[in-house]
């Protein structure tokens, strides 16, 4: 077995993982109701969390049970925030020492990517490297708070970024967009919750869909956009819509994601669509790309929703399916802004 542990910024996470059997367990503390008082992640508070769940959430779950079995240690090494990964990587480095194990450290990106692939592996793990091979070249989409990307795995399960946002990520863009309406934080759900009894074509905001040779997002306009469009309403004007705007602010990022994938999905000739990240929980989100995919006839394959946001599961995943990605040089420009390197044990 493989011990996971991802700490890139607010979820504590650990999870076993048996390539024989696939997932065994996955353990999750989330510090969501701790942060909403400050209307975000505050960097310090989730590292001192982090020092303070690890070891109960260890304790807790039953993994020391499997103490024998487990062979290796995987850890998320970046990016995110830069004390939360510290953390993750104590604790990691700390058992490593203590179970006399190797350790490798896991890019948080390359975890995103293939956790759309973990579904396809519990079915059949014995036949799933063959299984495969029949949605390559796959072409994923991660929509996270801090990463929006279109990328491409080869045939030889290389990874290369075909797109990326030039200033906010789309869940940026979303949260940033509700704390403009006096949406507590998390505001991307409430956002999706408000826009089920709203108009998405009630306001007209910039979609930002760059020309097929222009390979980038950019969200930062929209915010704007939604903040002169609030500027110009009284507190009563804007409670009466606020369903209408949440949709249709909601559509316009949808609206260009959906727009920069089909343009990449016309031009390549890909065998697979994949959604990931945070965002990939949104069901509008998830209901525009499996749409797509139908339109151009490619298998759809979509993260589980407790696989879309910060988990350990997805880099147990990539740990195994990936092991290029974890022994790879920083010279390799690949998916993700630190490409992750083997941990050496003290």
């Amino acid at each position: 077995m493989l011990l996971a542990i991802e700490s890139s910024c607010d979820e504590s996470a650990l999870a076993l993982f048996d390539p024989a059997r696939g997932l065994c367990g996955e353990w999750v503390h989330s510090q969501i109701q701790l942060h909403q008082n400050y209307g975000g992640v505050v960097p310090d508070l989730a590292s001192r969390e982090h020092l303070d769940n690890f070891l109960p959430l260890l304790e807790n779950s039953g993994i020391l049970q499997h103490r024998d079995t487990i062979k290796s240690i995987a850890v998320t090494q970046g990016p995110g925030l830069a004390g939360c990964l510290a953390l993750g990587i104590a604790f990691a480095k700390s058992l490593s020492v203590a179970w006399d194990l190797p350790v490798v450290g896991v890019n948080h990106l390359r975890g995103h990517a293939f956790s759309p692939l973990i579904d396809l592996h519990q079915t059949d793990p014995t036949g799933f490297k063959a299984a495969w091979k029949e949605y390559l070249p796959h072409l994923g989409l991660i929509v996270s708070g801090g990463n929006t990307l279109l990328f491409e795995i080869d045939e030889h399960h290389c990874l290369k970024v075909l797109a990326e946002t030039v200033d906010d990520a789309a869940g940026e863009a979303l949260d940033k967009g509700a704390k403009l309406l006096g949406i507590p934080y998390p505001g991307g759900p409430e956002i999706e919750r408000r826009s089920k009894v709203g108009d998405g074509s009630a306001y007209d905001f910039p979609k930002a869909i760059a020309p097929r040779n222009e390979q980038r997002f950019s969200f930062s306009g929209l915010k704007t956009s939604l903040r002169y469009c609030i500027e110009k309403m009284s507190d009563s004007q804007l409670n009466a819509s606020m369903s209408d705007i949440c949709a249709s602010y909601q559509a316009a990022v949808i609206a260009q994601l959906k727009g920069k994938t089909r343009h990449l999905l016309e031009a390549g000739d890909y065998r697979s669509l994949g959604l990931s990240g945070g965002v990939a929980n949104n069901q509008p989100m998830r209901n525009a790309m499996k749409t797509l995919a139908n339109r151009y006839h490619v298998p759809f394959m979509a993260a589980r929703p407790e696989h879309t946001g910060d988990n350990a599961a997805m880099i147990a995943f990539a740990a195994y399916f990936d092991p290029m990605g974890v022994t790879q040089s920083k010279k390799d420009q690949t998916l993700g802004i630190e490409p992750a390197m083997r941990l050496v044990k003290s």
